[in-house]
């Protein structure tokens, strides 16, 4: 349990000052044990507690799971937590072992609420899955439609069941692009297919996927038909 705590403040940390406008406890005993000495002043601390963010806005795709048993130290786990990551067993995973953890999402949302009690704003949200185009000219990619539906769901759950203040959710993306995290063309995450490979060869053309008109859908009805 110390250790899934200090490696949720790695992934919390950069929130915690932006919407609280200090600087944490668990923060300033890592700086003591590393021997930082911030060069800060009176002034700063006053604009940081005045520049607090009015929203949080966060990406999700997937969750982590952290093994505890395997921390030889776990005071140094927020310094390393990513050395103590293992695979969860009882989650599905994409092609590129990003954990499929609609749950997930419900359970940040409902900790940036406890953490800060401001309004939310899931800004990316999406699947990188392997596709390719069909004799028809498109895409059946029911595995994204899958992923985005049960997301969706999760996020309602929050909002209805929780009392999350959502303000709103981007899925991402909208479009076949180079993935940032591999730099591959064939990891794809749009509603949209492009016609372009790895290799550069392709014709560039696009055309909807699936889930184009499945999210055309759920928009037009306002999430209530998944």
């Amino acid at each position: 349990m110390l250790l899934a705590n200090d490696a949720m403040h790695n992934t919390l940390f950069f929130s915690d000052v932006m919407a609280r406008g200090s600087y944490p406890n668990y923060a300033r005993a890592l700086f003591a044990r590393r021997g930082w000495d911030l060069d800060i002043t009176s002034d700063d601390l006053e604009a940081l507690s005045a520049g607090c963010v009015d929203y949080v806005g966060f990406s999700y795709y997937m969750s982590h799971t952290v093994d505890s048993a395997a921390a030889a130290d776990v005071s140094t786990s927020v310094e390393n937590s990513d050395a103590h990551m293992v695979p969860n067993p009882f989650l599905r995973a994409t092609e590129w072992n990003w954990t499929i953890d609609p749950e997930g999402l419900r359970y940040m949302l409902k900790v940036f609420d406890e953490r800060y009690g401001k309004p939310q704003f899931v800004v990316e949200n999406g699947i990188g899955i392997i596709e390719t185009l069909d004799g028809e000219g498109t895409v059946a990619d029911d595995a994204r439609i899958d992923y985005l539906g049960s997301h969706i769901a999760q996020m309602r759950r929050a909002v209805e069941e929780d009392g999350v203040q959502l303000m709103g959710y981007t899925p991402w993306g909208c479009i076949d692009l180079v993935s940032f995290t591999t730099g591959e063309l064939r990891k794809r995450y749009g509603f949209i297919y492009v016609d372009r490979n790895d290799d550069g060869s392709g014709t560039g053309k696009r055309f909807r996927k699936k889930s184009f008109y499945w999210y055309k859908h759920v928009i037009e009805t306002n999430g209530e038909e998944l």
